[in-house]
């Protein structure tokens, strides 16, 4: 009888994940990096419905596995098990994983999901009205977003954090000090609001951007802050103090409905013009507009 090298569970021949701890049969507790560096068994079969709540519907073969961020599925076939666990084999790795999402603001577990037996599917969506959009990652490629955007990846797209370089940027960027980190190989489905705009940036070119409608950004990017032009037109333009610039090379995604505007007109709490005003955005960094 075959045993589980991860938590030592007895196997059934011809399994391919163990069904106490979920570990790939045959691989041993440490070697995470050594199979996320490693290429998807095949590509994943998906596609994204809808308009204004998409909803991406994801097909599943034996020996494909995706995780989630917890709540964002909306359904599954009867022959697809879930399990909610920390990312990660060892201790360190899952005290590392929780750490990282305590700090991202996401929920402390990951949803895994897979096929018991034959083909399956599961659907996920976002939180609110906006757009889906897969990011196909190579082996070593990284993408960097905004956080809360996550929805699902394959098991090979390891999840991670970067913190912005200056302190400008994390306290006027609109994005905070931290930012999500995706490296392939493999698809992340990632969520934002309203529609997407996508932009190639040449090297040294610049892109000025809203503060917080940022969805995400290659890495080779460089992402910073200015001043949103002179003293007058920064407090009564409309727009708040800041623009965020990206300069490139690399693929940049800007989003037209950021989920503070969202609440703002919810709430009735729009006072005039399409944005904050200068003088607002000084209050807020002594308070969150949200």
């Amino acid at each position: 009888m075959a045993f589980c090298t991860s938590c030592g569970a007895s196997l059934a021949e011809g399994v391919v994940f163990c069904s106490s701890c979920g570990a790939r049969a045959g691989q041993a507790a440490g070697a995470t990096s050594a199979a996320t560096a490693s290429a998807p068994a095949a590509p994943l079969e998906y596609t994204v419905e809808g308009d204004n709540l998409q909803i991406a519907r994801i097909k599943l073969r034996p020996g494909q596995e995706l995780y989630a961020e917890a709540g964002k599925m909306v359904y599954k076939t009867a022959n697809v098990e879930w399990q909610t666990r920390m990312s990660g084999e060892t201790l360190g790795q899952k005290f590392m994983g929780v750490l990282r999402r305590t700090v991202t603001g996401e929920s402390l577990f990951l949803t895994y999901f897979r096929t018991l037996n034959g083909a399956g599917e599961v659907g996920f969506a976002g939180d609110y009205p906006g757009k889906l959009y897969p990011i196909a990652l190579g082996p070593g490629q990284i993408f960097l977003v905004q956080r809360d955007s996550f929805i699902c990846a394959e098991t090979t797209v390891q999840f991670g954090i970067q913190f912005t370089r200056r302190l400008g940027t994390g306290l006027f960027g609109g994005e905070g000090f931290i930012l999500e980190k995706f490296t392939g190989p493999g698809v992340v489905f990632i969520h934002a609001g309203g529609d997407f705009v996508h932009f190639d940036l040449g090297a040294g070119e610049l892109l000025q951007v809203d503060t917080g409608c940022i969805v995400g950004f290659e890495e080779g990017v460089n992402y910073d802050i200015q001043l949103a032009g002179g003293i007058k037109t920064a407090i009564f333009g409309g727009e708040g103090l800041f623009l965020a610039t990206l300069r490139g090379p690399g693929k940049v995604i800007v989003q037209t409905m950021t989920l503070s505007k969202l609440r703002r007109e919810l709430g009735g709490g729009r006072t005039g013009g399409d944005e904050r005003s200068g003088l607002g955005a000084i209050t807020n960094l002594f308070g969150s507009e949200d």
